[in-house]
């Protein structure tokens, strides 16, 4: 089965909300006072969402911060599984009996 591909925040940024509403890197830049800069990286995906951004972006979009760092922190997890992948196999498991064995990959 194929994997759906890994999505940065600042695709849905971008997709989600900015083109159906009509917000430009610009627009959005000055209504939350994130630099413009950020912001086109962040929609290039060369940047990271930080905490303070998310906050920014949940007030003007009307989420959550963790909305936007938890599709941060999801892109992370699948690109650090993606890129160390022979290291994460080689690690053995060592939980107690009864404790839930859950597979990172």
């Amino acid at each position: 089965m194929d994997r759906l591909p890994n999505i940065h925040p600042g695709e849905i940024l971008l997709e989600e909300f900015l083109l159906p509403l009509e917000i430009s890197a610009y627009r959005l830049s000055k209504d939350t006072e994130i630099p413009q800069t950020r912001i086109s990286q962040i929609i290039k995906g060369k940047r990271r969402i930080t905490a303070d951004t998310a906050l920014r972006l949940s007030s003007y979009f009307g989420t959550t911060a963790k909305f936007w760092l938890g599709l941060q922190d999801d892109y992370d997890i699948e690109q650090e599984k993606k890129d160390k992948q022979a290291i994460f196999l080689k690690i053995k498991t060592n939980a107690p009996q009864q404790g839930i064995k859950q597979n990172v990959l």
